[in-house]
């Protein structure tokens, strides 16, 4: 993958289709591949150019030591966009992408057209601190958890019941993370990537269209934070995807493939 110098550091990505160009951004302890299983080729056929990037600490990108910051991440992707000249473009951001991306329409609105805001919030709640707080603690006194032990809790976290209950798809994610691994190891710095307070009054300056979608079983943004950007955006609208815990668009792709398009081809 070619690389771009952004931010004082470099950070690797890859630019697939022909058409206006959609930047997609991954959330935390993901490389920006994961975009290409299912959302990329989506947008492709819909007659778009993808562009995915890995974040700062994983993938193909440097991954500098030290806690990482949601400003130093809006900061890496802003530069991004500048560097490639992306702008003003439309952004799909999942998780601690979202969050990215938000941040950037306040920040830089003239280099965002518009915004699919996956799995987003505004604020964490008590259970979602507790939540961070326990994965960074975890980190901190580095404690390594056996692969099966910790595949069985990430499913447990991250899939819906759907998935859950269906023997032959549990098996496969089984597999798929003990073999992989969570990404315990990987991204640290990333796991310090929060959001500072309440972002909903920041949130209303946001001028560009936006969609927020939320995934009905997601443990980890749930609908209900999900629906408060939604709320708190000017004219954002609001999908809730059902049978989809916080890896939605890996479990009911053609849902989400068709909500991103949808609201693209409008904005």
């Amino acid at each position: 993958m070619p690389q771009v110098s952004t931010n004082g550091i470099r950070l690797s990505y890859q630019r697939s289709g022909q058409g206006e160009p959609v930047l997609f951004i991954m959330g935390s302890g993901a490389a920006g591949r994961v975009w290409t299983m299912h959302q990329t080729p989506a947008v492709i056929q819909a007659g778009y150019e993808a562009v995915v990037f890995d974040n700062r600490g994983i993938g193909g990108s440097d991954a500098p030591e030290g806690k990482y910051s949601l400003a130093d991440m809006v900061a890496d992707t802003k530069g991004l966009i500048e560097a490639l000249d992306l702008g003003p473009c439309r952004i799909v951001g999942y998780s601690m992408g979202a969050m990215i991306a938000q941040e950037l329409a306040i920040e830089a609105p003239h280099l965002v057209r518009s915004a699919v805001l996956m799995a987003t919030r505004a604020r964490s709640d008590a259970m979602r601190r507790a939540m961070l707080e326990s994965d960074q603690l975890m980190r901190e006194n580095r404690v390594q958890l056996p692969p099966k032990y910790e595949a069985v809790r990430t499913v447990l976290e991250m899939l819906s019941p759907a998935s859950l209950n269906d023997d032959d798809a549990i098996r496969s994610w089984l597999d798929i993370f003990e073999l992989t691994g969570s990404g315990s190891n990987t991204a640290d710095g990333q796991a310090w990537v929060i959001q500072s307070g309440d972002r909903r009054k920041a949130l209303r300056a946001i001028t560009v269209p936006c969609r927020a979608i939320s995934f009905a079983d997601d443990l980890i943004c749930p609908p209900h934070l999900v629906s408060e950007v939604a709320d708190a955006i000017p004219g954002c609208d609001f999908v809730e995807i059902p049978d989809a815990g916080h890896l939605g668009h890996l479990e009911q792709p053609e849902a989400v493939n068709a909500a991103i398009t949808e609201f693209l081809d409008k904005y």
